[in-house]
């Protein structure tokens, strides 16, 4: 049994999900996580192998160790909560899509080589759009056929540097590449950090998320971005460059998240930032900063997939999910506050929620290494986090103002989802020594020390006072019907509307020549036409006849001159 990777139990989940409905497609759905959970605790150990020779090359489809575990265990009991939250859902496609989207993401954090990696990183991009395409709005095709170029892009690079890397170092295996490895490492990087969305490359997921269906959000929330963070700590762990990198992505998109009115995409901005602290961490590359990200990781896939589920309820029951159109829902869907209020407090890393026993690691690691300066970025980033994500988001859905709306409280297979997201947040927040055990690297670390717990406690309070303060002074970011300007402005206006402009151009530039031309030319005719020379024929279009006479008469001309052997 060991030797059968776990990937193909969501595989042939999805297969017979296709062939069957009603109760036992539910059953299929929630049977899959834990039987392949339970076969990953059970039976797989860490040191476990399973490799293919295919065309002299080895591939690697199981390769084990605390790292992949973690990630195994981890997309398992996502996929518990998100199956859980669809089981309304009757569409095929995205029951279908969404094992088969797990099922990748397992393939992924076990590949030992980089080809295997490949392969399951297409899996990845080819299942995961569905997701968006499934809600079936003009929007949302859109949105996913730019999701999934920037994700065949990645791929593409990835299996660029893949074979740049065999040539280079006669190896496919997928342990630490690192910058130094040459164009070959560039290549890996940069298509690592399109999947984690890096700043300027990071639009696919702002842009394809939020279009993309109720359900369908919570999955897409879960898998890509951590199979990258995965990806990065396996292969560029301790490369300075994604320190600058992760404090980026965590600072900038909380700009974005305090003027965005679409909720969903506000949490999509905070994913970025989330995502960014997991990239310095393993930019900053010791045990403690390492185990940080990956443990932040584990945590932002539970808080972020209960906030986006709390979102995913209202769009359900609303039909809407921009701010400036809710308010008051907590007297109509008052469970659902609670729960969101719960994923609230752990994202903003409040002491006895899942975010501050993660977050912490790495903040802690930042000092450690002496890097002063980005500590004060990061804290800066840990107090948007908890104004966009921490009061931003149930604030203006369900309180704010009394928008009118009443509606019912959300399905219960959706509070059901929600509640065990909730508890494992609660759980992680208190008794973290269970998530410390699961970590890679050796470690001595805790927590709730007076002074970590008394700073964290004193920048969210101060952080709340802000918010506060500037809503009674009427200067926060009101929420507008607005579409805010991010990249994608350079692709989707800058250069459609530079190539229409020069296209443009040189269509008025070929009209203005051939004018001039026509000008010129019969000028010259003019001209030509007041000279003697327009009185002979040559000067003139010729009969048809008359020019089979003269042709007729010079082939004669020639008959003779060679017949007499004259110009011999």
């Amino acid at each position: 049994m060991s030797e059968f990777p776990p990937f193909l139990i969501f595989f042939v989940a999805a297969a017979l999900v296709a062939l069957v409905r009603g109760l036992p497609r539910q059953l299929i759905l929630l049977a899959t996580p834990l039987v392949a959970g339970f076969y990953l605790w059970q039976v797989i150990d860490a040191g476990s192998t399973v490799s293919y020779t295919l065309m002299n090359f080895e591939l690697v489809v199981l390769r084990a160790d605390k790292l992949s575990l973690l990630f195994g265990y981890l997309f398992c009991i996502a996929s518990v909560f998100a199956g859980i939250f669809a089981l309304h859902v009757t569409d095929t496609k995205q029951h279908v899509a969404g094992l088969m989207y797990a099922g990748s993401a397992l393939g992924a954090v076990f590949a030992g080589d980089l080809i295997t990696l490949f392969i399951f990183w297409e899996f990845l991009a080819i299942s995961s759009v569905f997701l968006i395409w499934a809600r079936g709005t003009e929007r949302a095709l859109k949105a996913g056929v730019r999701y999934l170029v920037y994700q065949v892009l990645s791929g593409v690079l990835l299996l660029a540097g893949a074979l740049a890397y065999y040539h280079q170092a006669g190896s496919l295996a997928f342990d630490h590449i690192g910058l130094d490895a040459g164009i070959a490492g560039s290549l890996i990087f940069i298509a690592f950090g399109i999947k984690c969305a890096f700043p300027f490359l990071h639009t696919w997921l702002t842009d394809g998320y939020p279009e993309a269906t109720v359900t369908g959000t919570v999955f897409l929330s879960a898998f890509t971005t951590k199979v990258a963070v995965y990806s990065l700590a396996r292969g560029f762990a301790g490369e300075d460059i994604l320190i600058y990198i992760g404090v980026t992505m965590a600072c900038f998109p909380i700009f974005y998240a305090v003027i965005e009115n679409d909720l969903r995409k506000v949490l999509a901005y905070s994913l970025i930032n989330q995502v960014g602290f997991m990239v310095t961490g393993i930019g900053i590359g010791t045990a403690l900063a390492l185990n940080g990200a990956v443990a932040h990781a584990f945590s932002d896939v539970i808080f972020k997939g209960l906030l986006f589920m709390s979102m995913g309820a209202v769009l359900y029951r609303v039909g809407n999910i921009n701010g400036s159109d809710l308010g008051g829902l907590y007297k109509s869907m008052p469970k659902t506050t609670m729960l969101c209020i719960v994923g609230a407090l752990s994202i903003s890393a409040f002491p006895l929620f899942s975010g501050f026993v993660s977050k912490s690691m790495v903040m802690t690691a930042l000092m450690m290494e002496n890097h002063g300066y980005f500590w004060l970025l990061m804290l800066f980033a840990s107090a948007g986090v908890f104004h966009h994500a921490g009061i931003k988001i149930p604030y203006f859905a369900f309180f704010h103002h009394d928008s009118g709306i009443r509606t019912e409280e959300a399905p219960r297979n959706m509070l059901v989802a929600m509640s065990i997201a909730a508890a494992l947040c609660i759980f992680i927040g208190t008794q973290p020594q269970y998530l410390y055990a699961l970590l890679p690297w050796a470690m001595d670390y805790w927590p709730y020390d007076v002074t970590h717990v008394l700073a964290q406690t004193q920048l969210l309070f101060f952080s709340a006072l802000a918010f506060v303060w500037l809503n009674k002074r009427g200067m926060y970011p009101p929420e507008l019907r607005s579409v805010n300007i991010d990249a994608e402005w350079f692709y989707r206006k800058l250069i459609p509307g530079g190539a229409h402009w020069t296209l443009s151009v040189l269509s008025r530039a070929k009209m203005a020549a051939q004018t001039t031309f026509s000008a010129i030319k019969s000028g010259a005719q003019s001209e030509f036409n007041k000279t003697p020379l327009a009185k002979y024929y040559l000067s003139e279009s010729w009969p048809t006849g008359s020019m089979v006479f003269w042709i007729s008469a010079i082939l004669a001309v020639f008959l003779v001159l060679d017949l007499s052997g004259i110009g011999r």
